[in-house]
């Protein structure tokens, strides 16, 4: 598993780590059942704090995106999978979002094109 994770950002790294899985389940690079690294081993190779990765995980489980067990580790949850998509909170996120950028002088048309370009990207 390649996470792409950048030490100068303003996110939190725990944060960075959650976005990654997410992006890769999204995508189809991980599936419901696929084990995830244990917390020591993807601290280690990403050179962060065990606590860190717990704090991913732990959020990630919380969201339903990944169970966790004592035997098998974490991995990818098909629970996550079959949820409300579009809840009150994905509204409110995508809703500041498209506020921000029109704060910003972006047309309806940019930001219709922008994010039709980033679906593009998620359904390769």
């Amino acid at each position: 598993m390649i996470l792409r994770i950048d030490m100068t950002s303003d996110i939190p790294i725990y944060q960075q780590i959650r976005n990654e899985i997410v992006f890769g389940v999204a995508k189809g690079h991980m599936k419901a059942g696929d084990l995830l690294p244990t917390v020591r081993q993807l601290a280690a190779d990403i050179g962060v704090n065990p606590m860190t990765v717990n704090k991913a995980y732990a959020l990630l489980r919380e969201e339903g995106i990944i169970v966790i067990d004592r035997r098998h580790g974490a991995q990818i949850s098909n629970r996550g999978m079959n949820g409300n998509a579009f809840d009150a909170n994905f509204d409110q996120q995508v809703e500041l979002l498209i506020s921000e950028a029109r704060m910003k002088g972006a047309s309806k048309q940019d930001i219709q094109k922008h994010i039709s370009d980033i679906i593009d990207r998620v359904y390769e």
